[in-house]
């Protein structure tokens, strides 16, 4: 990586780069890494993971060349992290479960924001990404105010409130489309809730439901092209049977 950013032999591209302007393949690495895993290709994920390793050395060789740090300082500082977060591991602390790990974990996570704000006072909401997809974020708000005891206790009241929200939606249909447009943001955010209190993740759900559609609309496709009309040529009626002859495929396979 010093090679390729040597002002004077390197490469013209690397040269040109900043910490902002490698963001967008960051993501997109990370994006390719979860691909791989989802697909179970461990032949890819393999190169994947060395792609996004790669992301990691860009940026620490940035922060070298303006002393702001360095790729040793970066692990000291996740090693540092661990072993704190984890003081039943590597100290004397006793937790009995995984709930008990996770509390401890997130009053970890609190007091570094504090002291990385300077804040006794800080928000329970500070420091969350706003560049997060919106489902992850969510899900990370509602795991905040959770951890301070602002949730629902059960899942059944989760389920209701979506239940409440999806009539709140209906009654907005037709009529005002900002107040429809809210009401339709309040539906996802509750169902992102019953997602978390379901133990899911609801960024990685939505995905799944993407390929699973996808590969769905794939086979009505295949259907189509039996034919002699276009797709456009078909009824919604003829349209929904090949949808169900495919689900019916799906399931013959298992």
């Amino acid at each position: 990586m010093s090679e390729l950013r040597n002002p004077e032999t390197g490469c013209p591209w690397d040269l040109k780069q900043t910490f902002a302007s490698i963001i967008p393949h960051t993501i997109e690495e990370a994006y390719e890494v979860v691909d791989a895993i989802e697909q179970e290709d461990f032949t890819e994920l393999e190169k994947e993971l060395g792609d996004l390793l790669f992301q990691v050395v860009f940026y620490s060789q940035l922060g070298a060349e303006e002393k702001r740090f360095d790729f040793d300082s970066v692990l000291s500082a996740i090693c540092e992290k661990l072993i704190r977060r984890h003081p039943h591991v590597f100290a004397s602390s006793d937790f009995q479960s995984d709930v008990e790990v996770k509390a401890n974990w997130e009053n970890e996570k609190v007091k570094e924001r504090q002291h990385k704000n300077n804040d006794s006072n800080l928000s329970v909401l500070a420091d969350i990404p706003r560049n997060l997809p919106a489902l992850s974020q969510a899900a990370k708000i509602q795991k905040r105010c959770s951890h301070v005891g602002f949730d629902w206790h059960n899942i059944d009241d989760v389920f209701a409130k979506v239940e409440e929200e999806v009539l709140e939606v209906k009654a907005e249909l037709h009529r005002d489309d900002s107040a429809l447009a809210e009401e339709l943001g309040d539906l996802m955010f509750a169902v992102v809730n019953l997602c978390r209190h379901a133990k899911q993740d609801p960024e990685a759900l939505l995905r799944q439901a993407n390929n699973k559609f996808t590969k769905r609309f794939h086979g009505v496709e295949a259907q189509v092209n039996k034919t002699d009309k276009s797709f456009e040529q078909h009824s919604l009626d003829e349209l929904e049977s090949f949808w169900q002859q495919v689900k019916i495929s799906e399931k013959s396979k298992y």
